[in-house]
This record gives C-alpha cells, structure tokens and sequence, in this order.
C-alpha cells in the first residue's frame, strides 16, 4: 500500500510536536510543587502581590491553611499598592477568621500601601522592612474626561438616564456640585471606615489617627515609631517569629499555595510579555511606582 506524502508529512511534524512538547515541559518548572508528606508543623505562605482587584483566590489559599492541621501558622507576604476596595474588605474579613485557629503574620515587602495596609491590620503581627513603603491611608477615585476631544472631532452624545445620578461621572460632561458632593460623602465614608480599622486593630487613638490618616506614605521604620507596624525584619525574621507565636519548637517546613498549571501556550506568551516588559522598562529596578485604582484603597 503507498503512503500519501501530504498525509504521511503531516503526521511526522505532530510526532515531532508531541515529541518536542514533552521535552520542555520536562525541564520547564510550569507550577512550584507545595505538597508534602513531612511530619514537620507547617508555616504556610500567601503572597498579596500587585493591585488588589480580586480577593477569590487569596480567600482560597487562606482556607486550604485554615483546614490543614499541620500548619499552625500563615505568613501573608504582602507587596501590594492597594487597589479596590471590596476585595480588601473580604481579604480583611478572611484574616480575622483565620486568626481563631492559626497565627496570622504580615510580613511586608517593597511597598505595603492603602488597601496593602488595610489588610495588614487584620495580623496578628505586621513586620516591615525599615525601606517598606506603607501607610497611604486615603481613598481615591478619579474620573478621566474627554469632552473637549470630542468637540474637536466632531463627536457627539446623547444620554437617556431613569434616576438623577446615573451618569455621575460621565466622561462627556463637567461634574456638577451636586454630584461632586455625593462622590465626596462616598468617598469620605470609605476613609472612615479605614480610619476606624487602623483604630481598633493596632490600637492608636483616633485623635492620633487623625494627624497620619491623610493619605501621606511612610517607610517601614518611620511606621514603627507611629505604631503602624510591630517590627522590623525581613521574610526570614517573620518565619522566626511565626514559629515562635505558634509554639513550634522544631524548625517548621514553609509551605506556598500550589500554582496553577499553565498550558505550555501560556507560559510562552507569559515569558515573552514579562522579556519585553523588561527591556522596555530597562535598569529601572529601584523605582517604586504608585498607583491606584479609580475608587480604591
């Protein structure tokens, strides 16, 4: 029987794809492996990294830790800005849970600001860097405006809205007074609620809450001195202290979340995103940049 050249060729190069897929995904470490069978108590990791706009995840690894009876205590390696303001609200409420049965232990890293902060508060202990970036207790919300481009190009709108404030911060018109009232009495409340978390969980008085609660930045050390912060040390010195909050008397196996496998797709376009981010960003490792989400923390 002859063989079809088109159908035989085909073949051979998903042979050869199979063959090649195998291999990498051989060397390639697509997930850090977090499963053990040690005897050892359990120190279990979460990090809060980036801009906080979904808790989902963070919520999930907080509740394997919380159902594990072999870890005694959760380091939450926080490096975020802040971000919305929901998703820190129901990381906040997780921690407090999780604090019933385990020892909770901030430890921050580059920057820990605003909704960052917010949901440090909830710790049992916060330990900074003395360069960490913290504090930012204020609420934003910004609203971009194009109405003038539009005129230019020759662009028109028109709204229909059922209830006066609909289009409250519409990018094709001014904000009246009124509306920029409502906004602030929003925004106001938030700050409030803020304030009063930073009051009750590290136990500063409100009328000291009053002075620092405006939104300005503080290193890790300068947190210190103003009780934002317990202590300062680096992730090693956190696992030190959680062992010890925790009445581990052995050194205590660190544990982190398993990742999600990634399809070898996925991890290309990820590595290709993440080289040429790099190269555009340069040498610029030291910047720290700030930045929020419109009505975030």
């Amino acid at each position: 029987m002859k063989k079809h050249p088109v159908v035989f060729g085909f073949l051979l190069l998903v042979v050869i794809g199979v063959f090649c897929f195998l291999i990498l995904r051989a060397v390639i470490p697509f997930e850090r492996k977090s499963a053990s069978f040690s005897s050892k108590d359990k120190i279990g990791v979460v990090t809060i990294e980036g801009v906080l706009r979904n808790s989902k995840d963070i919520i999930e690894q907080l509740d394997k830790y919380e159902k594990d009876d072999k870890v005694k205590a959760v380091i939450l390696r926080v490096d975020s800005p802040g971000g919305a303001v929901g998703p820190a609200q129901e990381i906040f409420d997780k921690i407090l849970r999780l604090k019933q049965s385990k020892k909770v232990i901030v430890s921050m890293g580059s920057i820990a600001a605003s909704g960052g902060y917010y949901v440090a508060c909830a710790a049992d202990r916060i330990i900074a860097n003395p360069g960490t970036i913290t504090g930012s207790i204020g609420v934003v919300i910004q609203f971009s405006q194009i109405d003038d481009l539009l005129k230019k190009i020759g662009l028109k709108t028109n709204v229909i809205k059922a209830g006066r404030y609909k289009d409250v911060g519409s990018p094709v018109r001014d904000m009246t007074a009124d509306e920029r009232k409502l906004i602030q009495v929003v925004i106001d409340d938030i700050h409030d609620q803020f304030v009063e978390v930073v009051v009750l969980h590290r136990n500063i008085p409100k009328e000291k809450m009053e002075n620092i609660a405006d939104a300005r930045i503080f290193t890790g050390r300068q947190a210190l001195t103003l009780g934002l912060v317990d202590e300062l040390g680096n992730m090693e010195y956190a696992i030190d202290v959680a062992s010890g909050l925790a009445g581990i008397k052995d050194e205590p196996e660190v544990v982190y979340p398993e990742k999600k496998r990634k399809s070898f797709l996925r991890y290309l376009t990820s590595e290709m995103i993440t080289a040429i981010s790099e190269e555009f960003r340069g040498n610029d490792t030291d910047v720290c940049y700030l930045y929020k989400l419109p009505g975030g923390i």
